[in-house]
């Protein structure tokens, strides 16, 4: 096999990660194949056959089994990478992970743009709590990346050490989030903890799939894909009176 030298040997006895797999070529999905199986390769303009041992770790967007299906993607390669099958679940289905992502991105954009950013403190940048709780709301369809996008477009307009939602993409802003009614949100005090924004935006999503299911925790439950008893333990530690806000809902509908 011919193909360029750098990275399989640099990556010799480690790992080299593939991001995309699904978007290569037919023809780079045949070399890859065979150094797959044959560790080795010969680089281009050489007629030297190379010895590699690397792991390889490949990720994609797009659905791999139905591309081989229309042959758009080899069947030995597929089978040759899908040994051990990792599904990460959409941002939007683990938004507790927001927070932390968002402080990530924030680190690597900062650094990048160091000599940009002067000595005003933004080297620390993190989005307030406002800001925050819109993110939390939000349903990111595109994943990981519309996150670390939004993260550096903030650190690019923030002008200050705390990003406020007015450097949020309006698209975002103005996106049809789940909303409580304005005297059942807390307000998260200025220095609350990651705990605490995890947890408002975990009451929060736990009520409205409450009145969606008309009050029925079993049928949340479901929905949540968790048990009714750790359903159950979520609504006792968040102080969600399930009792009352029904009663309330009942009531709004009957005076409607």
């Amino acid at each position: 096999m011919a193909t360029r030298k750098g990275y399989f040997v640099e990556a010799n006895r480690g790992t080299i990660f593939f991001d995309e797999i699904g978007t290569i070529g037919i023809e780079t999905q045949a070399k890859l194949l065979r150094v797959m199986q044959e560790k080795e390769f010969m680089p281009l303009g050489s007629g030297e056959t190379v010895k590699v041992d690397v792991r390889i770790l490949a990720a994609t967007n797009a659905e791999l089994k139905k591309m081989v299906d229309e042959d758009k993607f080899r069947a030995d390669l597929y089978y040759r990478l899908n040994v051990i099958n990792i599904q990460l679940p959409p941002l939007r289905e683990r938004r507790e992970d927001i927070p932390a992502l968002a402080e990530h991105f924030f680190d690597k954009y900062c650094q990048e743009n160091e000599k940009f950013l002067g000595s005003d403190g933004r080297a620390q940048l993190r989005f307030d709590n406002e800001a925050l709780r819109i993110l939390m709301d939000y349903t990111w369809p595109g994943n990981v990346r519309e996150l670390e996008n939004v993260v550096e477009r903030a650190v690019v307009l923030a002008t200050s050490s705390l990003a406020s939602a007015d450097v949020l993409p309006d698209h975002v802003l103005h996106s049809q989030g789940m909303r409580l009614r304005q005297d059942e949100s807390s307000p998260l005090p200025p220095d609350a903890s990651l705990f605490e924004i995890v947890a408002d935006y975990e009451r929060r999503k736990i009520i409205e799939t409450l009145e969606t299911c008309k009050w029925s925790q079993t049928e949340a439950a479901e929905i949540f894909r968790i048990p009714l008893s750790t359903l159950n333990q979520k609504i006792k530690r968040l102080n969600i009176d399930v009792k009352k806000l029904a009663e309330r809902a009942r009531a709004e509908r009957a005076a409607g």
